[in-house]
């Protein structure tokens, strides 16, 4: 991502009232969003375009919320995935992080907390991917000097 590119959030929520709502508000930070309605869409949207940050509700009316977040964690795991549900539960928690959510939040959603939330997850995925690529370039340089090395080593023999 450049630093020109605005990042891109996907909102599913089966509640367009509260997908609208949320959509809104990160367009007005700047945020490009989308939103789906239930885990099928949501699916196919990240099949076709790459989100920074997916706000997956816990209940959609084709599969839990969950499920879904399986599904992207090994379909697309460097999306932030974030679940929101009106129904908290230690166990609904557990479970969501365990299957590789980022973070949980509850319904209502405080703007302000969402904000922040994202903002952080925004930086951590940030600089995971620089530290990705100045590892790439840290291999790519010393293979560069053994190649070199063999080569000198070679022609001197």
């Amino acid at each position: 991502m450049t630093r020109e590119d605005k990042p891109s959030i996907l909102v599913v929520d089966d509640d367009e009232n509260i997908s609208a709502t949320l959509a809104t508000i990160l367009r007005q930070k700047g945020y490009k969003t989308e939103t789906a309605k239930n885990g099928q869409e949501a699916m196919r949207k990240t099949r076709a375009k790459y989100f920074n940050i997916a706000l997956l509700d816990i209940r959609l009316p084709d599969m839990e919320g969950t499920k879904l977040l399986t599904a992207l964690h090994r379909d697309v795991p460097k999306t932030v995935k974030i679940m929101i549900t009106g129904y908290p539960s230690i166990e609904n928690a557990v479970q969501a992080l365990n299957q590789g959510a980022d973070a949980y939040i509850i319904k209502p959603v405080k703007p302000e907390k969402l904000l922040t939330l994202i903002k952080d997850k925004l930086q951590e995925q940030s600089q995971a991917q620089q530290m990705t690529e100045e590892k790439i370039t840290d291999w790519i340089k010393t293979r560069a000097r053994k190649i070199e090395s063999e080569t000198r080593k070679e022609s001197n023999s």
